[in-house]
């Protein structure tokens, strides 16, 4: 499937980019023709390090140090991007997680995991769907979920609520922009071969073992299959699909 057409001198968003999942969609979509926008916390000398994947490849972007918790930032990141390629599409995918029970959860680890998680997702979602109802553009949003919205996850609760809240968010969002033509979805991975797993399980290959043989298709998720959805879920052919959430667990939610 080529999706040239549909992104050749067209921009996309993509919160978090340096994360593993980020640079893999900037990657993927970048290929086809995007020019990718790509923000996180780290400083534009730090962020060139970690993107020279896209360099070494020729694709097109840019990068901007953006506080997702600052909506007037994520405003002006907006605001930024070239005039002559038109936005299509946002990836709210920055994310932080805290590895604590509540009984040592602090005030502060709770509100920064929901400020992150969930309030810079709505952020850029909706200062994407903003531009996209002023340019008559039918463009899309895509939340990056996780299946610890699906189960109790007793080590990481904030995150577990912070994606569920953001499975609504994507919900109600799809039935308030769906008019305009524009699509709102979520992708909601399991254990994602990515990030500091992925480091733990390089080092600890017993580990890795083990966190495989946990999902019933015993095979961990690379970041690339996740970008690979986002292409499917944002492909022009699929206009029906808004307000949905493809599950890309390998089957955990399934398990008692």
């Amino acid at each position: 499937m080529s999706l040239n057409k549909q992104y050749e001198g067209k921009s996309v968003m993509i919160s978090g980019g340096l994360g593993d999942i980020g640079t893999a969609i900037a990657v993927a979509l970048g290929s086809e023709g995007a020019h990718i926008a790509l923000s996180d916390i780290f400083s534009e000398k730090e962020a060139l390090k970690k993107l020279q994947v896209l360099t070494e490849r020729g694709i097109s972007f840019e990068y901007r140090q953006v506080n997702i918790k600052d909506s007037q930032a994520v405003d002006d990141w907006l605001v930024s991007l070239p005039a002559n390629k038109e936005l299509v599409l946002a990836v709210a995918n920055a994310a932080t997680v805290t590895l604590k029970s509540y009984q040592r959860l602090s005030a502060d680890d709770w509100f920064n995991e929901i400020d992150v998680n969930l309030n810079g997702s709505y952020y850029l979602a909706s200062t994407a769907c903003r531009y996209f109802v002023a340019n008559k553009i039918k463009g899309n949003v895509v939340f990056l979920g996780s299946w610890a919205a699906h189960r109790v996850h007793a080590h990481i609760p904030a995150y577990s609520v912070s994606k569920a809240a953001i499975r609504m968010l994507c919900k109600s969002m799809a039935l308030e922009y769906a008019s305009y033509g524009i699509r709102v979805n979520e992708i909601a991975p399991g254990y994602v071969n990515a990030g500091l797993s992925k480091e733990v399980w390089k080092k600890d290959k017993g580990l890795a073992a083990e966190a495989r043989n946990k999902v019933p298709v015993k095979a961990l998720i690379e970041a690339s299959e996740v970008a690979k959805q986002l292409l499917w879920i944002c492909d022009q052919d699929n206009k029906h699909v808004t307000g949905s959430t493809i599950l890309m667990d390998g089957g955990l939610s399934l398990l008692s």
